[in-house]
């Protein structure tokens, strides 16, 4: 038996319970996977709440969490048999399935198992998925940005991260950094920006600061390129005072906000674009190019977590995964990871 984290019907983290499931076999593409460490991203504890508390979850029974990482230990028809034993990050494991990666064993799809190099920790790998893939696309979907991400390949470029001590946040700097780019992060004060800093942007912000335009544009005369954006309705009009000729502003999340009010003639004035982006939904080629460059960048020593690489992490047992999903819901700095294994 495979003990595992599931619910039945939304709500609060209450629905979330502790049960033993029959060990899963892989089908067909699939590989089973015997997860060490399952990631937590606001996704996750969004879905399990659902629109309104008491409703059928969208299969009999789900288990959470989209991210995680472990080990490889049975393939299915169609899967070399040389990937047993493989370390591997695991993305979108629950993204219109039953299985997420709160279970001591997952089957999957032996495309959402992406190799992990032994020197990479499954932390990290626990912490890619969602985060990464999110901060890649928001990178390449700049009219001057390459598909791909490597060294070199954002140079001459300046990003504006928004909330760089963030999970996405944390990995834009890093994924942008590592191609080349000059990066900035605003933050909302001196223990981000120390987070901001660690995990390499090279200028922080306060955006709380009524001059905080002025310190972009000191440290970017001719304005971002590609502003990274968590929280579009609330940084529109910082984000359009800041913004390059031809700029791009990569949104990924809308801070709880249903409607976007931008300054229309000022981002036509500098052809500026807002392009909204949501990893689930990005297209497969792009998916795919994305999860390699991620794994490349992974196994160079790009993406490294804890404290002292920006990204604080908190730690909590399978049994205690509905602490886990609260604490993401409260707005925990850094990452949210379960061990499972």
């Amino acid at each position: 038996m495979v003990r595992a984290i599931s619910y039945k019907v939304t709500g609060g983290s209450g629905v979330l319970v502790l049960a033993d499931r029959p060990v899963p076999e892989p089908g067909d593409g699939e590989v089973r996977v015997k997860v060490a460490v399952s990631g937590v991203n606001p996704t996750d504890w969004k879905a399990r709440a659902g629109r309104a508390a008491g409703q059928p979850a969208p299969f009999p029974e789900v288990v959470p969490n989209q991210d995680g990482s472990g080990v490889i230990d049975a393939v299915g028809p169609g899967v070399d048999p040389a990937r047993l034993g493989q370390r591997v990050w695991l993305w979108e494991a629950a993204w219109q399935r039953a299985d997420g990666t709160a279970q001591e064993y997952l089957a999957l799809p032996a495309r959402q198992a992406a190799p992990l190099p032994p020197e990479v920790s499954f932390d990290v790998g626990a912490s890619l998925g969602i985060p990464a893939l999110t901060a890649h696309r928001c990178l390449t979907v700049h009219d001057g940005s390459p598909a791909r991400l490597g060294p070199g390949t954002l140079a001459g470029c300046t990003v504006l991260v928004a909330g760089g001590a963030g999970a996405v946040g944390h990995a834009a700097i890093q994924l942008a950094k590592w191609s080349g780019a000059t990066v900035l992060s605003t933050v909302s004060g001196p223990a981000k920006a120390a987070l901001a800093r660690a995990a390499g942007a090279d200028h922080t912000i306060n955006y709380r600061e009524p001059d905080a335009a002025g310190q972009i544009r000191a440290a970017a005369p001719d304005g971002a390129d590609i502003i990274v954006e968590v929280a579009p309705h609330l940084n529109a009009s910082l984000d359009g005072s800041v913004l390059a000729r031809d700029a791009t502003v990569a949104m990924y999340a809308n801070d709880g906000a249903r409607d976007l009010t931008v300054p229309a003639w000022e981002l036509m004035r500098i052809n500026a674009r807002y392009q909204f982006v949501l990893v689930y939904t990005v297209p497969a080629a792009a998916k795919d190019q994305a999860v390699a460059d991620v794994t490349v960048a992974a196994a160079a020593g790009v993406l490294p977590v804890g404290e002292a690489a920006g990204l604080p992490l908190t730690r909590f047992p399978l049994a205690q995964a509905a602490a886990a999903h609260d604490a993401v819901e409260h707005g925990t700095v850094g990452k949210v990871l379960i061990d499972v294994s």
